[in-house]
């Protein structure tokens, strides 16, 4: 979450009225996260999330996104779906972006987590993905393998000013996974974004699941390897911790569970999950505006993980 688009409590107020959600009380811009702006609204009925999409959302996706998040919740999983206005509509416009009120759901996203914490994610992961074997909606990923390269060469000679040769580590690293990524394996819809922050914990336990905005078809395996390299690595992608990765997967095998070939191919997918991120941040540490409410993150802390998984076998992380 982040805040590009300001937002006026006059406009605001307008908007509210469309809704059975009160009048409004308080309004504060969330400064986490890079996709899309966001702001905490408490009004006289509640407490509500506002977010208005940026220019990598397209608007023309949002009924994707909103309909796997209808379909989660009608199945129990702790989504926020977003709230209907009178006349039954879930998208509207505000400051001249695509915007919806969605529901607030309690809990804290986790800057360190435990291994009780981590199992209980795999396990909501795993839940997620069965949940999703009747969805019917689709949607390609703009972040797999095809778009890597297009990515790639948009940051340009520009990645060497992030460090030192990136650029040609990028390109190294774009050719062995184009050779080697996995074929066969099965695919659904993921959410493909599952890290610490789109998590809401309440103890040890799932009070909430975020930020779908990634979500696409593809490879099932491939959410996994990337919450494994969102969970088990301290924030600067050092440390990899053995617990975690032992927790996450204990309990992703509780909710689903991986294949014989998805754990073979695990090491692969989670070097594509490393690049992803890895290019993703690069161009956003390029280009955020000055003036725009968010946290950068740090490109390199994928590199780091990126070569951990390189150097490392599947029996790595499955005894």
């Amino acid at each position: 979450m982040a805040v590009y688009t300001q937002v006026s409590a006059e406009a605001l107020a307008g908007f509210l009225a469309r809704y059975d959600v009160g009048t409004l009380d308080s309004l504060k811009g969330i400064a986490e996260g890079v996709e899309n702006s966001n702001y905490l609204v408490d009004t006289t009925r509640g407490r509500f999330i506002l977010t208005l999409y940026e220019k990598r959302v397209d608007a023309g996706d949002l009924p994707f996104f909103l309909t796997l998040l209808d379909h989660l919740a009608d199945r129990g999983l702790p989504v926020p779906r977003a709230i209907r206005d009178r006349e039954g509509r879930q998208i509207q416009t505000l400051c001249g972006r695509p915007a919806c009120l969605i529901e607030f759901l309690h809990g804290v996203s986790l800057s360190h987590p435990t291994p009780p914490q981590a199992q209980a994610a795999g396990e909501a992961l795993g839940r997620m993905h069965g949940a999703l074997a009747d969805f019917t909606g689709s949607r390609a990923n703009s972040l797999g393998p095809a778009g890597w390269r297009d990515l790639a060469d948009r940051c340009g000679g520009d990645l060497d000013a992030i460090a030192p040769s990136l650029r040609t580590r990028v390109d190294e690293e774009l050719a062995f996974l184009v050779a080697h990524w996995p074929a066969g394996l099965a695919t659904s819809v993921i959410h493909a974004d599952l890290f610490p922050d789109n998590v809401l914990m309440l103890g040890d336990t799932v009070g909430g699941i975020i930020d779908f905005y990634f979500a696409c078809t593809d490879v099932r395996a491939w959410d996994v390897a990337v919450t494994h390299a969102a969970w088990c690595f301290a924030n600067d992608g050092t440390g990899f911790d053995d617990r975690l990765s032992t927790a996450l997967f204990a309990g992703y095998q509780a909710g689903f569970g991986l294949t014989d070939a998805e754990r073979a191919a695990f090491p692969i997918l989670a070097r594509g999950a490393c690049l992803r991120f890895l290019l993703t941040r690069a161009w956003d540490w390029l280009n955020t505006p000055a003036d725009a409410l968010v946290t950068r993150k740090d490109p390199l802390a994928f590199l780091r993980r990126l070569d951990f998984y390189a150097a490392a076998e599947p029996r790595t992380f499955f005894a």
